[in-house]
């Protein structure tokens, strides 16, 4: 529970607060840009929310947040605002809320569909989740995009019988997986769905592509909201920048129109239009490359 004495400096005065034992994980600029704000530390709150649909938002940051670091100087109407998750952005593909910090506050996300749903990566194990996700039909398969997002995903796995997917190379984060992948070739699994690993950020990385549609990214690629690009970082290529961009490369064999990413913003635009996104973004990393060469 975030704690008033101990709000950061740059909260505006009101309701809403962040205090400093926020991560700066992004969770509740995603969710509610209009209220917070980066300092480069911290989050905090630029502007109290005023309409009913500002204050719904930045209630839903307060309970995505996964520290706990967003508080309120009354009571709230977060009990009704719990039903909002998961958040359904299109066509039965959800954002789950509730993220870990055992992620890094990393993003979650939902599949429902009628051969069985698809849980991708893992928000906290909370009962709320468990119960929503079984009226929704429960969790079929678990994909895992990489090591640092498994959260709580045994539990998952435990409690739905559900069938988890993961890169051999990223083993050692559920090392009781049920489906472990191997090397760098696709892996159609069904008509629906295609795994590419991406090695760069871990060397086991891998994307979800869902219906030629949804392209769930992990920490590989995502949408730069004050930039309004794509974009990758060098700084968390733990594995090889240089393979990250080449994995960055072979997207450009995929028609997708979402990037819904476990970091940073997702996004949304016509297939031809992301396309040229991913192609700028390749042709940046590319050039990072040639000018770290030449040094």
């Amino acid at each position: 529970m975030a704690d008033f004495k101990k709000q950061v400096s740059e909260n505006i005065t009101g309701e809403f607060f962040v205090d400093n034992t926020c991560i700066d994980c992004d969770t509740c600029r995603q969710l509610a840009p209009h209220t917070f704000e980066d300092s480069g530390r911290t989050s905090f709150v630029k502007n109290q929310p005023q309409t009913p649909q500002e204050i719904r938002e930045a209630t839903q940051a307060l309970l995505a947040c996964p520290t706990g670091s967003i508080g309120t100087l009354h009571q709230n109407s977060s009990s009704e605002v719990l039903k909002d998750f998961p958040m359904e952005i299109e066509n039965g593909v959800y954002y789950c809320g509730f993220n870990s910090a055992k992620s890094y506050g990393g993003n979650s996300y939902f599949i429902k569909r009628s051969q069985g749903n698809w849980l991708i990566d893992s928000p906290k194990f909370l009962p709320h989740l468990v119960r929503q996700f079984e009226r929704l039909g429960g969790i079929s398969v678990i994909f895992l995009t990489h090591q640092d997002d498994v959260a709580d995903a045994d539990k998952y796995a435990t409690h739905f019988k559900s069938k988890r997917i993961i890169h051999e190379a990223d083993l050692s984060a559920q090392a009781d997986a049920e489906e472990i992948l191997k090397g760098k070739d696709v892996f159609q699994i069904t008509q629906d769905f295609i795994i590419i690993p991406t090695p760069g950020h871990t060397q086991g990385h891998m994307v979800l592509l869902y219906q030629n549609k949804y392209l769930f990214t992990g920490d590989h690629l995502w949408w730069r909201r004050k930039r309004k690009q794509l974009g990758a970082s060098q700084n968390v290529a733990w594995h090889s920048w240089r393979e990250q961009t080449e994995s960055m490369t072979c997207l450009l064999n995929f028609k997708f129109e979402w990037v819904l990413p476990g970091h940073g913003e997702r996004k949304y635009l016509p297939a031809n239009e992301m396309r040229f996104e991913l192609n700028a973004l390749v042709n940046r990393m590319k050039a990072s490359l040639e000018t770290h060469a030449g040094h």
